[in-house]
């Protein structure tokens, strides 16, 4: 596991981004939770600390967690679509790059045989692992998390630019964030 940390570490397939390639994940052979985003944004990549923002705060409070067990590879893996960030568009973040993944995340969780969840952060993460299982949208796949367990939990992004979609949605607060809770915790437990 070492070894391929260190690789995809040094991984510059993507030197031509804006602010260069500077990979931004955890992972760990006994990782019982793996979180698949999107990708690092400016705050993130300046830090190199995953979800080391808002969103992270927000994702921590959804699964009921703290920093100190979130950060801890012994029970949480954080794997983003793309590792690096990708700059700035007209409407905020540029998508994660598609090279990422499949290139990656293969490698990184047949060396985590102790993974029992992997919450999928956004529908980038819910396309490329739930493929053609996925709902119509993003709101259709949340609302029907429990068709893709024990394996998968799809959520939201966890961004506060989401703050609107969760306000038209309040089945996902009293529906959906109790039941991600009560996983986690089981698994961590």
């Amino acid at each position: 596991m070492e070894s391929l940390l260190n690789r995809v570490k040094q991984c510059d397939v993507c030197h031509n981004l804006p602010c260069g390639a500077n990979p931004v994940f955890t992972a760990g052979a006994l990782s019982k939770i793996v979180v698949v985003g999107q990708a690092p944004g400016r705050i993130v990549h300046e830090t190199g600390i995953p979800w080391n923002d808002k969103s992270g705060d927000n994702l921590r409070s959804w699964m009921g967690i703290d920093k100190d067990i979130f950060y801890n590879t012994d029970f949480i893996s954080l794997i983003p679509m793309g590792f690096c960030y990708p700059g700035t568009g007209k409407n905020g973040d540029l998508p994660p790059r598609k090279e990422c993944a499949p290139l990656w995340h293969q490698q990184l969780l047949s060396n985590m045989p102790h993974v029992k969840l992997v919450i999928l952060a956004g529908q980038y993460a819910q396309r490329f692992y739930l493929g053609k299982k996925a709902k119509s949208n993003l709101t259709s796949t949340v609302q029907n998390f429990k068709e893709y367990l024990p394996g998968f939990f799809p959520l939201p992004h966890p961004s506060p630019r989401n703050n609107i979609w969760q306000a038209k949605n309040p089945w996902f607060k009293i529906e959906v964030l109790p039941e991600l809770k009560e996983e986690v915790n089981q698994i961590l437990s």
